[in-house]
């Protein structure tokens, strides 16, 4: 075996561990993934002279990375962060994918993900590296260029203003498909009522349809405007197909053969408490769905052609 050869089998034995890593770091598959492989990058050129630690070093590597994309992702965006929807993992409504199952350890819920964007990066790092994967806060101070007493003040932050704001999710799989079941039954069949039954008093609804044009992004609080809001969906509701959204029950829609949203709840006491809807086109062409049914054809679930019909509505 030659020592490129040794290097990428102890590489992809850290794979699953690192993707988990930069998934929590970015919200995205797809971002996660070349942070990962640029970390291989720098491991080839580098080699592993004087490393004792490969997989605490590659660690550390994969959060440089996700820090630097954060910190420009900062830099850029426009949009405000309470519009915005992490890219959510979707398996199938019966079973998560056994290489899913490490990127949804911990209940990474869409609702934790959303609370992680508002961490400032250097939070979030010190947050998801200590909190999520026990690594001391000597080793990944020198990732912030901070002390190991600031880096643990960083994280303190970051724990309360999660623990203040991501709702304790339900665990019971059942409870939630059939408070989901009510949700769409209730939403096809405009039943005022049914929705109200079924949403928490303090519902936050929050909907991303991107840049593209027509489309509305939106953040909704409190259960009778998020109830006016799912009417509105009703039409899409009819579309609505049954999905593990990180590891929850939702629901996407695919209209016209193509994918048109993702939402995805958090349950808490048996009713919704958290709505989030991607319908980003540029960034659900992304996400792989041919899970949800292997012998569907892969272009009808996730669009065909990557330039169609990118000023389609999205949101009302």
């Amino acid at each position: 075996m030659t020592d490129t050869q040794w290097l990428a089998e102890q590489f992809e034995q850290n794979r699953r561990h690192l993707r988990a890593v930069a998934y929590r770091m970015l919200g995205s598959l797809s971002e996660a993934d070349d942070a990962v492989q640029e970390a291989w990058l720098r491991l080839s050129r580098s080699g592993v002279d004087g490393v004792e630690n490969l997989g605490g070093w590659l660690t550390t590597i994969v959060g440089r990375v996700c820090l630097d994309q954060l910190r420009m992702r900062k830099a850029r965006r426009e949009d405000p962060l309470d519009t915005h929807v992490p890219e959510p993992i979707v398996s199938s409504p019966d079973r998560v994918d056994p290489e899913q199952e490490a990127l949804l350890a911990d209940s990474v819920g869409l609702a934790l993900l959303v609370v992680l964007e508002t961490l400032s990066p250097a939070e979030r790092l010190a947050f998801v590296l200590h909190d999520m994967f026990a690594m001391p806060f000597d080793e990944i101070a020198p990732v912030i260029d901070r002390t190991p007493a600031a880096t643990r003040q960083l994280a303190s932050r970051a724990r309360r203003r999660v623990r203040g704001t991501a709702p304790a999710p339900d665990t019971d799989l059942t409870r939630q498909r059939e408070v989901v079941d009510a949700f769409l039954a209730a939403s096809r069949g405009g039943d005022f009522d049914a929705l109200l039954a079924v949403l928490d008093p303090d519902v936050v609804l929050r909907a991303d349809a991107g840049a593209a044009p027509g489309g509305i992004s939106k953040l909704v609080r409190g259960a009778r405007p998020v109830v006016e809001q799912a009417l509105l969906f009703s039409r899409l509701a009819l579309s609505a197909r049954p999905a593990l959204v990180n590891g929850a029950p939702g629901v996407v829609t695919v209209h016209n053969g193509r994918l048109f949203s993702v939402m995805g709840f958090t349950f808490a006491h048996g009713r919704i408490v958290e709505i989030n809807i991607l319908a980003d086109l540029a960034r659900l062409r992304r996400l792989d769905l041919t899970i949800l049914d292997e012998n569907e054809n892969e272009n009808e679930i996730e669009g065909e052609g990557e330039g169609e019909d990118e000023d389609a509505e999205v949101t009302d």
